[in-house]
């Protein structure tokens, strides 16, 4: 009768046990794509930062200010995070891609014609700007005399914006004693391919503007999106660090001037760079000499 009674508990104790173990193999393993989880409701991910505003500037402090326009060429070894991928990797996506989705996907960020922000620009009138259509006629090939007219439409891509415009402010705070910037805008300038009706091969035509945006409202879109570091893969930096922080390489272009002429409209090729670190120095230079050592 106490073997029996053993033996009836031993065999409860079995099935129980084999039920928990069940009940643990069963449960489904967490899938993380890093070695380390990223801690999606912590304050540190990428998604829940919020914009860190600039220091109160008063008109009355700003003393000395020069504005300026800058070339940003993607192809540029120390820009190339800002260009790359082409096509989304996982959770990471083009500076270009991030605009285009805040401002024709979401419609989160205004895209204005000009670079003073007066003129907006409706999602429609992006779409057609960035996209073409051709015909091109083609011989059947059950019969050479009868002609086919096919239509092919390219829509825009990432990939093709190869250059920014950056418009941004050099001011000197005289209630923090720093000269400063900030970025006022920016505009993507898009790769323009014609497609040819006779051939129906794509070629180049030089730059197009794409759009402009109020740099200040797209902050709100960069600081949510992760940007790819070269040195540490595990510090989670966003597309609006990487500018606030001056990690990118540029040349100016333009100064604000009595004629508003870029440097384009009196010094070409080699000489336009020269000048255009000639006004970077100027900038800097104007510094220096305010302080006495």
């Amino acid at each position: 009768m106490k073997t029996l009674k053993k033996l009836f508990y031993i065999s409860i104790l079995g099935l129980f046990a084999f039920q928990t173990n069940a009940q643990v193999l069963d449960a489904p393993v967490k899938i993380v794509n890093r070695a380390w989880e990223k801690n999606e409701s912590g304050d540190g991910h990428v998604s829940n930062r919020q914009v860190i505003p600039f220091a109160h500037l008063r008109e009355a402090d700003v003393m000395w200010a020069s504005r300026v326009w800058r070339q940003l060429d993607l192809r540029e070894k120390m820009n190339l995070p800002l260009y790359f991928p082409e096509y989304q990797i996982r959770d990471r996506i083009s500076l270009t891609q991030v605009l285009w989705n805040a401002v024709v996907v979401e419609g989160s960020v205004r895209a204005f014609d000009d670079e003073d922000f007066v003129t907006p620009l409706t999602v429609a009138s992006i779409l057609t700007a960035t996209s073409d259509s051709a015909s091109v006629t083609v011989q059947s090939q059950l019969d050479p005399s009868i002609d086919s007219v096919v239509s092919s439409v390219t829509k825009f891509e990432s990939k093709n914006v190869k250059k920014y415009f950056v418009k941004e402010d050099w001011f000197f705070d005289r209630q923090r004693s720093v000269l400063d910037v900030r970025i006022i805008g920016i505009c993507p300038m898009l790769d323009n391919y014609i497609t040819n009706n006779e051939t129906g091969e794509q070629e180049f035509k030089g730059l197009k503007k794409l759009f402009w945006v109020y740099f200040p409202e797209a902050r709100s879109v960069f600081v949510k999106n992760e940007v790819y570091n070269r040195q540490n893969d595990a510090e989670r930096r966003s597309f609006d660090d990487l500018f606030q922080k001056r990690f990118f390489s540029s040349y100016i272009i333009k100064q604000e001037n009595v004629f508003d002429r870029s440097i384009q409209d009196y010094e070409k090729g080699l000489n336009a760079l020269i000048e255009g670190e000639k006004i970077k120095e100027d900038i800097f230079t104007f510094e220096q000499d305010l302080w006495e050592y």
